[in-house]
């Protein structure tokens, strides 16, 4: 009797963990016969794949924040490299993190192990060359913004643009009142939400600044709600620590990052995939990051593209303020808020290139096109 296929699935960060657990969820849908085993996070294991390696433990971004985890990191790599050539999977997918996984890739490939790569590395933005790479080693590259097909598709890559995951994962427009009540909040009062990341690295170098800004929003209005939704990856008391001495009270919600911006006036929020939920929920928005000045310096040398926010990439144009390094203060956060906050042309005119930015993602189902592209890649059932 043949064994039931196995797959290899390989999730790092708390986004890459949702996307991976509702492709497995399509695929459990169409072959209920498949069995699921790698790395990934709480929503992974929900599904019931068999983690050998938690997702938080190569979650880390910026070459100062990376160099002491790199023996962890490449012992993790090792020993999904060991299950690989004892199980014989036959199909991997690999989730986002280039930097680990097409390592991991190059190994697989050595074993003959056909490769769906889901949520394209952003090489379109920086480090172009790895496009040769990629045509190598991976069978399938599913992309999740519809600009990436051509661009591999022209580099002789096999890539076909499934949708954006993201659009289905954000719940319904709605008014900042019905999604306040949803989540116990005062309707009736000014709400700020702050989403500062889900890496330790970011709430560090982050939060402090976010919650000083919010300081003098909150002098001006009477009554401000800060609200925080906190990733699975950060514990609760990482970010109240970061409010003490500022007079302020946030509201912590565990998750619902698209919810909690949809209760919002505004929302500051870091750069990353949750820039791209919130300007889906159709509020105003000011995008922030600041790294390591290696990192910084390193990646603007490289950097191919005039955004780093996907709301911006998306719109081919400045729809949302970046303020990034240096440009990111108390400051300059609170004066752009305060630009967007009330009913005025700056306020309508983001909105504006929000909803035109959400028409360009296209239809929902990208888990269900990813599903039947990574079928193709399974050997025929037995008759």
């Amino acid at each position: 009797m043949t064994p039931p296929p196995r797959i290899l699935v390989v999730a790092g960060e708390a986004s890459g963990d949702t996307h991976a657990a509702e492709l497995v969820a399509a695929l459990q849908a169409r072959r209920p016969d498949l069995t699921f085993f790698g790395m990934g996070g709480s929503r992974l294991a929900a599904r019931g794949v068999e983690l050998l390696f938690d997702a938080r433990e190569v979650s880390v971004m910026g070459i100062t924040e990376v160099l002491p985890r790199i023996p962890r990191i490449l012992q993790i790599l090792k020993g999904l490299a060991h299950a690989a050539a004892e199980r014989r999977p036959d199909v991997a997918i690999l989730v986002d993190i280039p930097d680990f996984n097409l390592r991991l890739a190059e190994k697989l490939k050595a074993l003959g192990v056909p490769v769906a790569y889901y949520v394209s590395p952003m090489i379109w933005a920086w480090r172009r060359g790895r496009v040769r790479t990629i045509k190598r080693l991976v069978d399938r590259m599913l992309c999740i913004l519809p600009f990436e097909e051509a661009f591999y598709q022209e580099a002789g890559v096999s890539a076909r643009y499934v949708g954006s995951p993201v659009v289905e994962q954000v719940p319904a427009p709605d008014s900042a009142t019905a999604f306040r009540e949803r989540l116990g909040l005062r309707k009736d009062a000014p709400t700020l939400a702050l989403l500062p990341g889900s890496r330790m690295s970011e709430i560090r170098r982050l939060l402090p600044t976010m919650v000083d800004a919010a300081k003098q929003l909150a002098a001006e209005r009477p009554g401000l709600q800060v609200v925080v939704p906190v990733a699975p990856t950060i514990p609760r008391e990482e970010v109240t620590s970061r409010f003490e001495g500022s007079g302020l009270s946030p509201i912590l919600i565990e998750g619902r990052a698209p919810e909690v911006v949809g209760a919002s006036d505004a929302a500051v929020v870091a750069s990353g995939t949750a820039v791209l939920e919130a300007g889906l929920m159709q509020r105003p928005l000011v995008v922030v990051y600041r790294v390591s000045l290696i990192t910084y310096w390193v990646g603007r040398l490289m950097l191919k593209v005039a955004f780093v926010s996907l709301v911006n990439l998306l719109a081919g144009r400045k729809v949302v303020p970046e303020l990034l390094q240096g440009d990111m203060t108390p400051e300059r956060i609170a004066d752009e808020v305060r630009r967007v906050w009330t009913p005025g042309a700056p306020r309508e005119e983001m909105l504006r290139g929000l909803a035109e930015m959400r028409g360009r993602l296209g239809e929902a189902g990208a888990a269900t096109r990813a599903a039947e592209a990574v079928l193709e890649l399974l050997p025929p059932r037995p008759v």
